[in-house]
């Protein structure tokens, strides 16, 4: 899965892999895998990147799509 949210908020910034990696404490490489769907994210590294952008966490990783159950109003 590409994280196109993610990748729009780190251009609109006008930053680098590398400067979204120095900023949260990683490889360029390490969070070019997050960007790219290639590593997972656990909620601290979502909390960091999240403030980096001044965003909450669900703000940039949270879907809004519904799933087949929640479009049809099944629990």
């Amino acid at each position: 899965m590409k994280l196109e949210k993610l990748r729009e908020l780190r251009l609109e910034s006008k930053l680098t892999y590398k400067q979204v990696a120095e900023k949260i404490g990683v490889s360029k490489e390490h969070y070019w895998m997050i960007e790219n769907g290639k590593r997972r994210l656990n909620y601290d590294m979502a909390v960091r990147i999240a403030i980096v952008f001044n965003k909450k966490p669900d703000e940039i990783f949270l879907t809004t799509e519904l799933t087949r159950g929640e479009r049809e109003g099944v629990s």
